[in-house]
C-alpha cells in the first residue's frame, strides 16, 4: 500500500457561527455532555473544548461503544475519568439513566455554589457539544424518550442551537457538530473522513478508502483477510481486482469498476462489517 498523502480541511460557516454562539453562551451553562465516537475516542474530542466551557463541569459521553474495539477504547476512557466523569453508551442500553444521575449529582454541587453566592438554586443548564456524526442528537432523543431532533448517518443535520428541555430538573442546549477550521494532524482528519464526520462531498473518496486500507492492516489485518481475502503484501490494484470480482464490480468487457469497488470498502467500514475497531491508540 502507498502512503496517503492528502489535505484535509472542513469548515462550513455555520461551524464557525456555532464556535462564537457556544463560547458566548458558555457562561449560563451549568454542565458540558462532551459527545465523542468510541471508535475514535481521541480523534473525535472536540479542539478548544477547555475554551467553550470555561471551568465547567463535563461528563463524556462514548457514543457507539457497541461497535468499538473496547481493549483499546476502555485504555483511552480510563485517561479520561481522572478529571471527568465517563460514560460509554451504545443508546440502547440503561446507561441514559446513568447520565441523568451523574447529571444531578452535578447539580447539586452547583447549586451548593450558588447558595454560597446568595443565589436560588436552578434546573441545570446542560450544553451538548461534539464533532458532526457522533451522535448527539440520538442521544438528545433517547435522553427526552422521544424524537425531538432530527437524526441522520451523515454530518451537518444539525444547523442551529436549541433549548430543549429533558425533564423537571435538565434543559440542554443542542448545538450542531463542530469542527476546527485547518488539520494540523492529517491523520486525524482521516479517521474523521472515514467514520462520516466530514461531509463526503468535499473528499477524495479514493484517498479515504485507500487510509481506511492501509489503518485497517496496521490495526486489523485479519479482519481484512476474512472478509476480502487480501493481504497487506499486494498492491492497491491488485486489492481493488480481488474485492471487485468477489463482488462483482465489472463493467462492460469484464473491467472491474474501482468506483465500486471503493464504495464497497467505504460502506463496509460504516455498517461495521469488520466487526469492532477503534482507530486510535493511547500515547499516539
Amino acid at each position: 500500500m502507498n502512503e496517503n498523502k492528502t489535505n484535509i480541511n472542513w469548515y462550513p460557516g455555520h461551524m464557525a457561527k456555532t464556535k462564537r454562539e457556544l463560547k458566548e453562551i458558555g457562561s449560563l451553562i451549568d454542565i458540558a455532555y462532551e459527545v465523542i465516537d468510541s471508535r475514535m475516542p481521541i480523534s473525535s474530542r472536540v479542539e478548544e473544548m477547555d475554551e467553550i466551557i470555561k471551568d465547567k463541569p463535563r461528563i463524556i459521553i462514548s457514543t457507539k461503544y457497541d461497535l468499538c474495539d473496547k481493549k483499546y477504547t476502555d485504555e483511552i476512557l480510563d485517561s479520561y475519568r481522572k478529571d471527568n466523569v465517563v460514560i460509554p453508551i451504545d443508546l440502547l442500553d440503561d446507561k441514559i439513566d446513568k447520565i441523568i444521575e451523574e447529571t444531578n449529582k452535578l447539580m447539586v454541587e452547583v447549586n451548593n455554589k450558588r447558595k454560597e453566592k446568595g443565589l436560588e438554586p436552578r434546573k441545570a443548564r446542560v450544553m451538548v457539544i461534539g464533532i458532526p456524526n457522533v451522535g448527539k442528537s440520538s442521544l438528545i432523543n433517547r435522553l427526552c424518550n422521544k424524537k425531538v431532533v432530527g437524526v441522520g448517518n451523515k454530518p451537518g443535520v444539525t444547523k442551529s442551537i436549541n433549548w430543549i428541555r429533558i425533564n423537571e430538573d435538565i434543559e440542554l442546549l443542542d448545538s450542531p457538530g463542530i469542527l476546527w477550521p485547518k488539520f494540523v494532524d492529517q491523520e486525524r482528519a482521516l479517521i474523521l473522513a472515514s467514520l462520516m464526520a466530514i461531509k463526503e462531498e468535499i473528499l477524495d473518496r479514493e484517498k479515504i478508502c485507500s487510509f481506511i486500507l492501509d489503518k485497517m492492516f496496521e490495526l486489523y489485518p485479519e479482519k481484512l483477510e476474512e472478509r476480502y481475502g487480501i493481504t497487506k503484501d499486494l498492491d492497491i490494484v491488485e486489492i481493488y481486482d480481488i474485492i471487485g470480482k468477489k463482488r462483482g464490480c465489472l463493467v462492460k468487457g469484464g473491467e472491474i469498476d474501482y468506483d465500486r469497488v471503493v464504495d464497497i470498502i467505504i460502506r463496509d467500514f460504516n455498517n461495521n462489517s469488520f466487526g469492532n475497531i477503534t482507530f486510535d491508540r493511547l500515547g499516539e
